[in-house]
């Protein structure tokens, strides 16, 4: 029993670690504000812990984004119709779509500080390449749809955080309208017409009907 007890603390402190980052990231006015001073003290830790559990300030942010998406992905691949594997494709990429920016909007700042850490690519992150991977998986069945590969980038290129953060702050861009921006943005996208040549389709842009751009 007595060999489980360091275990035990390293699992409460990890917890605790973790909890008071969630909290920092969510009531700071911008992520570069918390520090792993800030954590370690929240947390009631020493810095030491931190750098041990998670060996620097990304792979901490790393874990918390983790976590707390975990269960958007669990609900993704795992759920029933029409987020479920049953779900049609054109669907489900809505679906994830959908999830991937309403995750971005409640976890803004934590998302931000996780694509703005340095060198640390957000394109090189596993959630990253879990997503585009189930996308492209779901636009490679969609008929006379081509390059699922880039589309997949194309799409979630659209639910960055830091232009999540610059419509949803700046822009004042609401939440509803917002989604319904991406929903819409993505069908056109997915449309089966045929793919026009670069050329024609740079010619061929016109005003959003809508008239807000």
């Amino acid at each position: 029993m007595a060999e489980r007890s360091p275990r035990k603390d390293a699992a409460r402190n990890r917890a605790a670690v973790l909890a008071a980052a969630d909290t920092l990231f969510t009531t700071c006015e911008h992520p570069d504000d918390v520090t792993m001073a800030d954590i370690a003290a929240a947390a009631g830790v020493g810095k030491g812990t931190l750098f041990r559990a998670f060996g620097d300030r990304t792979g901490l942010i790393r874990a918390l984004y983790e976590a707390r998406l975990e269960p958007v992905r669990r609900s993704l691949e795992e759920g029933p119709s029409p987020l479920g594997p049953a779900a049609q494709p054109l669907r489900r990429v809505l679906a994830v779509l959908d999830a991937v920016l309403c995750f971005k909007l409640d976890n803004r700042h934590l998302a931000l500080a996780l694509e703005q850490t340095g060198s640390d690519s957000p394109y090189r992150t596993e959630h990253y390449e879990r997503w585009h991977a189930l996308l492209r998986d779901l636009l490679d069945r969609i008929p006379g749809l081509p390059d699922g590969d880039f589309t997949a980038h194309a799409l979630l290129a659209a639910t960055r955080a830091d232009l999540v953060t610059y419509l949803a702050g700046e822009k004042g861009l609401p939440r509803d309208e917002m989604r319904a921006r991406l929903a819409e943005f993505a069908t056109r996208t997915l449309s089966a017409a045929p793919a026009p040549s670069p050329e024609a389709a740079i010619e061929g842009i016109t005003p959003d009907p809508s008239g807000t751009r």
